[in-house]
């Protein structure tokens, strides 16, 4: 929190499960109750009347000191504390039980659970009173919270009679009766879900007069007409931009005008479009938070401390150009006994006191500080090959942004034909997936659940781009601190970190070779494609063998942190300490599974165990 202070950063949340496993409780083989670990609901730190004994009085005390020391640590250096929730979240089926007319959506994804969970009603009296009286019972034990962001209709939450999943239009009983059209259930939703938020909103105030509340609005693209309207008044919204209406990206890749970018540092810019939303929104006392990420999270996660000043410096001109007063900063920064030299994090410090400062300056005085005057000039020259190739990168869906870790793709070997591989082979990373037992990713690396990722097409793209325009400049990048490692400690951190994201990027790269090859293979019904795609594979595979074993020395040789690694044991979210022997064991099961006939098993998500059929 210190170095999130001296960042330049106001505000922070404080809401953390003072647990490694959250109280949801799941059923075998399913991996859903993972996804209430993270922004933890309102119920999780208190009760109400209405669901006071549902939960261990233990459980919620400590969830609550917990609460109240990451409080007091954010004081201590000037930040403001808040909330961040997904809410309305699932609540245990005892509560039903006790109050069966009061069951809202069912909310959970219908591919990762393996049971049906509901939220309660939202529009129901007695509903918002325990929501009411939940934040109260918070707040008066913290009352220095300032704000709470609510995050929905996914992990475990969601709003009734909303158009997109999980929810997608269902609920309970009291919000709109049958035989109504679209326009009429997405008002009625809408309008739900601006009186839960000020309901959340007037409880805060009663205690703090400076409470907000904060809403994202991409899972609101079927109510959004309805909705925007009632952002006023303390209500306010994050946002990549005011110009789209759900998921969809607005801007342009910096390199790619062929691929769209959301939120990550690719989206280095904001069109003067922006303005006019974004006034109409102060106009009603709300406020815009675009989002902006300097760090791991939609960049390069797992790998810490990858430099891109430019990059970073752009997209906060583009926000200041435009006169916005406040961003939302992704996935947190990088802690500085792990990352000692961290441009991206100094560019933003700086630029909160110097927003018209020149970069080439400032990027030069922040060298000369790592650096010696003799050496500067080579830590320079190496970053702006790093943000050349890192501006040249592009992105793989979600194995860009959190797929390395969640869907263990630095670990899982790729072979031609993945189910070749018997299920106990598999387990040592399959177990720590964040996938259920039927995804058919564990076999297709194209899809998850049922989204298409990355399209043939797109992957043979992908591979020429990072041939091309990527790898060249990270080459420069790692010769030029390689050069002069020995001469400067600094130097000696960016190099190990350019070499982990050379790394990254040839995982990544091989993952568009697989699907591109597998599925021409597959596809084509030519034997010169089909041999030509296995040449491909097999050429892949020699890459990907030589690119583990590189990750294996960087692991045992590098001095330095540069990569988020759990010192006490792997989740789905992230590595252990036992990552180099996973790597270890992707080797052997890749030379001895490489030479199948690459295939598909496209049945793969219907597979039940003890089939009677």
């Amino acid at each position: 929190m210190k170095a999130v202070a001296r960042a330049g950063f106001s505000h922070i949340e404080v809401n953390a499960l003072a647990f490694d496993q959250p109280a949801e409780k799941g059923v075998p083989g399913e991996f859903y109750p993972d996804f209430y670990t993270y922004c933890p609901a309102l119920d999780q730190f208190a009760f109400s009347r209405l669901n006071k004994g549902i939960y261990p009085q233990e459980y919620v005390h400590k969830n609550m000191e917990r609460l109240k020391d990451n409080t007091r640590t954010a004081a201590r250096f000037g930040l403001t504390p808040g909330l961040l929730c997904f809410e309305p979240r699932s609540v245990p089926e005892e509560i039903f039980r006790k109050y069966p007319t009061l069951r809202g959506a069912r909310i959970d994804h219908p591919f990762r659970s393996f049971k049906p969970r509901y939220t309660l009603s939202t529009a129901h009296p007695a509903v918002k009173k325990h929501y009411a009286e939940l934040l109260t019972n918070i707040m008066k034990q913290v009352p220095e919270l300032e704000f709470l962001t609510i995050w929905t209709n996914d992990s475990g939450a969601g709003f009734e009679y909303t158009k997109s999943l999980y929810v997608g239009r269902n609920g309970g009983a009291y919000l709109i009766r049958e035989w109504k059209d679209d326009q009429d259930i997405a008002k009625a939703a809408a309008d739900n879900v601006a009186d839960f938020y000020k309901t959340l909103l007037n409880t805060g105030k009663k205690i703090n007069p400076r409470f907000r509340v904060i809403t994202r609005m991409e899972s609101f693209y079927g109510e959004r007409k309805f909705l925007w309207p009632k952002l006023k008044n303390g209500i306010d919204v994050e946002i990549h931009s005011l110009l789209t209406k759900g998921w969809e990206g607005h801007y342009e890749h910096p390199v790619y005008p062929d691929i769209k970018v959301t939120g990550s540092a690719l989206q280095n810019r904001l069109d003067s479009q922006e303005k006019d939303p974004m006034e109409k929104l102060y106009s009603q006392k709300s406020r815009p938070f675009f989002f902006h990420s300097f760090g791991p999270h939609t960049n390069h996660e797992p790998l810490l401390g990858i430099a891109f000043p430019w990059l970073t410096y752009e997209k906060l001109c583009a926000a200041y150009d435009l006169k916005i007063k406040t961003l939302s900063h992704l996935g947190g920064i990088n802690p500085p006994q792990n990352v000692p030299w961290c441009v991206n994090q100094e560019i933003f410090r700086r630029f909160q006191m110097e927003p018209n400062m020149d970069i080439e300056k400032t990027v030069s005085q922040i060298a000369q500080k790592y650096s010696s005057p003799e050496h500067s000039p080579s830590l320079i020259k190496g970053w702006r090959f790093l943000d050349l190739a890192v501006r040249n990168f592009p992105p793989l869906s979600i194995y860009s942004h959190y797929g390395v870790v969640w869907q263990r793709l630095f670990v899982r070997p790729l072979v031609p034909d993945i189910s070749r591989i018997p299920e106990e082979e598999r387990a040592y990373y399959e177990n720590h997936m964040c996938s259920s037992l039927h995804n058919p990713n564990k076999v297709d690396l194209s899809k998850d659940v049922l989204f298409d990722l990355i399209s043939k097409k797109y992957a043979q793209n992908c591979t020429h781009r990072i041939d091309q325009n990527v790898f060249p400049s990270l080459n420069k990048a790692i010769e030029i601190f390689s050069k002069h490692r020995a001469c400067e400690k600094v130097l000696e951190d960016q190099y190990w970190r350019a070499r982990a994201l050379r790394c990254l990027y040839e995982t990544l790269r091989n993952t568009a070779v697989w699907i591109y090859a597998v599925h021409e293979y597959l596809d084509s019904g030519q034997k010169s494609k089909q041999s030509k795609a296995k040449r491909l594979l097999s050429h892949m595979m020699d890459r990907e063998i030589q690119n583990s074993q590189n990750l294996i020395e960087i692991w045992e040789q590098a001095p330095i942190d540069w990569m988020i690694v759990s010192k006490n044991k792997q989740t789905p979210f992230i590595y252990g300490n036992n990552f180099p022997d996973l790597m270890k064991k992707r080797i052997q099961l890749m030379e001895k599974y490489r030479h199948f006939e690459p295939f598909i098993d496209r049945n793969f998500m219907y597979k039940i165990k003890n089939d009677p059929y």
